[in-house]
């Protein structure tokens, strides 16, 4: 239903239909695919219109804009996803203050936001963010380290091991992105055949979304087409 007064609203009900598209087109449930909205740079009257359409899941890069937006909607029931780059001097903040992270590459990252998650809260959900084109500007770790980083970050008590994460190259084919996503999804079917409990493979943007989605991915991270261009 178009809603004038909220086109947030209507270019979130476009993304769901486009999700559903493309999961019909590969045989998949749309329902087994969250749609993360990244909502970086963006006002809380941006995230409280999608909320009022009902998206939940809300992404975020910037630990500082991050915070202030948290404690702003801390009476929403907001699921809140981080995204962007970690550093050392803000895992404290990042273990009090979400409850997934996508972009995990370190032990030393996994041990200190074990350490800093409250007890008072569930495990943190990991995800661990995979370098696979080899691009120096990308943060995460090569294929070889996975198994290691798996296993050891599984054993963290006050960290709940989900999945993988990965982003291709901004120009690369669908076809080189189906080859990058597929590439993840077989790892973590690898990491499964070790009994590692995952679930999650959080993949795809807006111009990678269709070759994620047919890949297996279980979690879309969406922004400009739910927000518009960042200003």
């Amino acid at each position: 239903m178009n809603n004038p007064a909220n086109p947030i609203a209507e270019r979130l009900a476009q993304v769901g239909r486009q999700i559903a598209i493309c999961a019909s087109s590969c045989g998949r449930n749309p329902q087994d695919i969250t749609l993360i909205a990244v909502s970086k740079t963006k006002p809380v009257t941006d995230i409280i219109n999608a909320y009022e359409a009902g998206q939940r899941d809300f992404g975020e890069n910037y630990l500082q804009e991050a915070e202030a937006k948290i404690n702003t909607l801390a009476d929403y029931q907001i699921v809140w996803h981080f995204i962007g780059r970690i550093q050392s001097n803000k895992t404290a903040s990042i273990a009090r203050n979400f409850d997934w992270v996508h972009t995990l590459s370190s032990l030393k990252h996994a041990r200190r936001l074990n350490e800093q998650r409250p007890q008072s809260q569930p495990p943190l959900n990991i995800c661990i963010q995979l370098n696979l084109s080899g691009e120096a500007s990308k943060s995460g770790i090569s294929a070889a380290e996975l198994p290691a980083l798996a296993a050891q970050v599984n054993n963290l008590p006050k960290l709940n091991l989900r999945g993988l994460m990965t982003m291709p190259p901004a120009a690369s084919s669908e076809q080189d992105q189906r080859e990058l996503f597929s590439r993840l999804r077989q790892l973590m079917a690898d990491l499964q055949q070790q009994r590692l409990p995952l679930d999650t493979l959080s993949m795809g943007m807006s111009n990678d979304m269709q070759a994620a989605i047919c890949e297996g991915a279980t979690m879309v991270r969406i922004g400009t087409a739910i927000f518009g261009a960042r200003g």
